[in-house]
């Protein structure tokens, strides 16, 4: 209800403020004018009002708190009981001052005054004449201020004083007639009015306009002009109210027409049901026989008929109606406790491992070793494998193998790049667009319960503010756990643990420790050149000429084409460049067969450098020993092992230590540990220690934009250091690997098989190693190590024991040395 109506109908009510029931006669300004002599006086207290203009001739009532309004109120009452109203210009003022409020207000009569239980005080007034500040008497203990009294000037009768008269009441019966919230009996209050100017006030001082508006009627002299201004204010509150009613009007309407389309819709069922046509109910009914049919628990049962009574309660053109089907739909896709049989035949198993995969014995083992355990048990709760090794040797092609092996149906999912933790949750129903995770994708598009789920590439998981996807991996790959998967789209709990979960990662450092503790770890390391030659053989060539279109007699590869491939063109520690390689030889094949073309059918190496051009690598060979400081080590990379060259120099200078080649923090610390140490011996190495203070150490590792880094080349730096400070000869063909401590042992490292192939490959003789390495040389097969000494140590000093010679190098620095004291300076 606006202003207007609301104070239009407590000011016809306020009877019942006067007391025993009489009505409060309304004063005109003609009655004012005749009584003027008698009220009217030059000094009056004034009472500041908020939110409230008093008019001239109308009774509202106010709630007096403040003090000196309280007093003021008081005085008046016991005394003529006469008082000027002035409105506050900021409403929020508890303490206004005389320039807080205007300076046009109204005289007004208390007519009945209330206490409050509260100690509020409420005063019944009526106006009954305007005046504007002239004098500011006092302001303690309440304003007082001499005044003068403005006339209304109304002509006293014109056509256009009628016509605004009826102008202002046709106005407000229109708004009377908006609102049917206002009583009826306003109306009649409304046509009684028939004096221009007390029509005026009533109205002014009802409309639904803000303080400054109705502040600004009373402070205008000309009666016509107000009249005017306060019809302008009365069309814009009917404007208002009738584009409220058309919006209300509009919304009814709508709400017509929903019930109007649901009564047609339920015709159009009963309609469908006659002439037997599927509708809504129809594939309710459905999903309810489908699921009749499922094997699932019986919680889940009772939760999915639950939806489906919920979506027969929904209207089918609302927006939740498809919602609430898919999910019912997605449940009854799931399959629950829907197995294939698992095949036990162990030698079986081993063929198919064997014919898809040459060499990986480890892995196969644990394979037939999960399978007997199987076989035993008849349990079918599966572990959780993690394959981890480098790129390209067939991480992923085994678990399509093992899932052939056991007859198990395949998936796979990959992980890289994954950063939303809900593409393996899920999200909720209430999400536009929203769909259970991949996990739960996956298992509905396999239809099984028992598959092997390849999870691709785990180690390439990362995460950003929509959560941390390997932390939602916990419950999945935990067989404790996964037995009662909750995906937040189900919303029902999911046995995941019949699933083979496989995991492949290249890394295991960006594994998140607890996930990599829920895994079993299986390490899948590179191949040897002899086994990259054989499966070029068995697996790679076959494969490529059938893709290609070519028979066995077309294209034959030579045992020396697939050696030149391997040594010259991929450096890698898979076959997947491999297979790149002999898939670029058999098109060119191919294209000769096609534009028949002489070519010849057996490919040998000078065939394969003809078609794949000049080698994109060099063969590592070791480099002589005639220049000191030059020692070569081994390193492990993510394409398999490399050697590694680190090469040391001396120039005059002040005892400064530079590293160059893009060496990481690690390698970094290595290199310090190595020159600390040596400088600690240098007496039992025979070095003068003034070259540790008068020549620069300059340290670089070739390759410069590959970046490096690990504590594989402790041992290696520091014979660098060794034999260029001491000037003697590396013993010739001899390699090294370990990590030092401070106080000179010798520690392990890692990734000792590719180290060694690389050693190999390299022409190496002796390879120089920490005893506790001794363990990993025994797991190599003999046939691999075959020709290459091994020398097991404890100590740094063994190592320069065995890879220094006595004797220098055949131009040897000369050292030359400045006195202590122009050394100091």
């Amino acid at each position: 209800m606006s202003q207007f109506e609301n104070s239009l109908f407590d000011n016809l009510m306020v009877g019942e403020y006067a007391g025993e029931g009489d009505l409060i006669q309304l004063i005109t300004d003609e009655e004012d004018d005749q009584n003027g002599k008698e009220i009217l006086k030059e000094e009056i207290p004034i009472l500041s009002v908020r939110n409230t203009v008093l008019f001239p001739g109308v009774v509202i009532p106010i709630t007096v708190g403040r003090q000196r309004s309280i007093k003021l109120v008081k005085k008046a009452q016991k005394g003529d009981k006469m008082i000027g109203v002035c409105a506050q210009i900021n409403p929020n003022n508890d303490d206004p001052a005389w320039e807080d409020i205007y300076q046009v207000g109204t005289l007004a009569k208390i007519i009945k005054m209330i206490v409050l239980p509260d100690g509020n005080t409420t005063i019944i007034i009526q106006g009954k004449k305007r005046f504007k500040i002239r004098e500011q008497v006092t302001d303690d203990p309440y304003f007082i201020a001499k005044v003068d009294f403005l006339d209304e000037n109304f002509p006293k009768s014109s056509k256009k004083i009628q016509a605004l008269e009826e102008s202002l009441k046709d106005a407000a019966t229109r708004i009377l007639h908006l609102n049917p919230e206002i009583p009826r009996e306003a109306q009649v209050a409304l046509d009684n009015i028939d004096n221009t100017p007390f029509l005026t006030h009533f109205l002014s001082s009802n409309i639904n306009a803000p303080v400054e508006s109705k502040q600004r009627l009373l402070e205008i002299n000309d009666g016509v002009e107000r009249a005017t201004l306060l019809l302008e204010f009365m069309m814009k509150d009917i404007q208002m109210l009738e584009l409220k009613s058309e919006i209300q009007k509009k919304v009814h309407t709508d709400i017509d027409q929903q019930q109007r389309d649901y009564f047609l819709r339920q015709q159009m069922k009963v309609l469908q049901t006659e002439l037997g046509e599927e509708g809504p109910e129809k594939e309710v009914e459905d999903l309810r026989a489908r699921g009749s049919k499922k094997n699932w628990p019986a919680e889940v049962a009772k939760h999915f008929e639950k939806e489906l009574d919920k979506i027969l309660r929904i209207n089918p053109s609302a927006a939740e109606y498809p919602i609430a089907l898919n999910y019912a739909e997605t449940m009854v896709e799931l399959p629950w406790n829907e197995f294939t049989q698992d095949n036990f035949d162990l030698k079986h198993a081993k063929e198919i491992l064997d014919a898809d995969h040459f060499g990986l014995e480890k892995v196969k083992e644990r394979i037939i070793e999960y399978l007997a355990v199987l076989k035993l048990k008849n349990d079918l709760k599966g572990p959780i494998l993690c394959l981890y090794g480098p790129p390209g040797v067939g991480k992923t092609s085994l678990g399509k193998s093992i899932a052939a092996a056991l007859g198990r149906k395949y998936i796979r999912m990959s992980l890289g790049g994954l950063h939303d933790e809900a593409e393996i949750r899920g999200h909720r129903k209430t999400y536009v667009g929203a769909m259970p995770g991949k996990i739960i994708q996956n298992m509905k598009k396999v239809k099984i319960s028992n598959p092997v789920f390849v999870l691709d590439e785990i180690d390439k998981l990362s995460s950003d503010f929509r959560g941390d996807p390997s932390s939602a991996f916990l419950e999945v790959l935990d067989p404790e756990q996964n037995f009662a998967f909750l995906d937040n789209y189900l919303e029902v709990e999911y046995d995941l643990s019949k699933v083979l979960f496989i995991a492949t990662a290249n890394s295991l450092d960006t594994i998140q420790p607890a996930l990599r503790d829920r895994m079993e770890i299986i390490e899948v390391t590179g191949y040897t050149q002899e086994e990259k030659v054989e499966i070029a053989k068995r697996h790679l060539v076959p494969k490529q000429r059938k893709e290609h279109g070519l028979k066995a007699n077309q294209i034959r590869f030579d045992k020396s084409a697939l050696v030149k491939i391997i040594e010259d063109y991929t450096r890698e520690s898979g076959v997947r460049n491999l297979e790149r390689a002999i898939g670029k030889v058999v098109r060119n094949i191919a294209k000769s067969i096609a534009m028949e073309e002489e070519y010849e059918p057996k490919i040998n190496a000078e065939a394969v450098r003809k078609i794949l051009g000049s080698e994109m690598f060099d063969k590592e060979t070791y480099q002589d020993n005639s220049v000191a400081g030059v020692v070569t080590g081994l390193a492990w990379t993510s394409v398999g092992g490399e050697i590694l060259f680190i090469e040391s120099s001396l120039s005059r200078g002040k005892g400064k230590l530079t590293l160059s080649g893009q060496l990481g923090d690690v390698m970094k610390e290595s290199a310090m540990t190595a020159l600390s140490y040596l400088k600690s011996q240098a007496e039992h190495l025979e070095i003068d220690h003034r070259v540790f203070d008068q020549y620069d150490l300059h340290i670089h590792v070739p390759a410069g934009a590959v970046p490096k880094d690990g504590p594989s080349a402790g041992i290696t730096m520091l014979t660098a250091m060794a034999s260029v400070y001491t000037q003697r000869k590396v013993k010739a063909k001899v390699a090294m690997t370990g990590e030092i401590s401070l106080i000179g042992k010798v520690m392990p490292v890692g990734g000792i098989k590719e180290k060694i192939l690389a050693a190999k490959r390299a022409g190496i003789k002796e390879i120089i190693l920490c005893k506790k390495n001794k363990r990993d040389i025994e797991e190599i097969d003999e046939q691999y190590i075959k020709g290459i000494d091994f020398h097991f140590v404890d100590i740094v000093s063994e190592v320069l024991d065995i890879a220094l010679l006595k004797s220098k190098v055949d131009k040897p620095l000369r050292f030359s040395f400045q006195s202590d004291a122009k050394a100091a300076e």
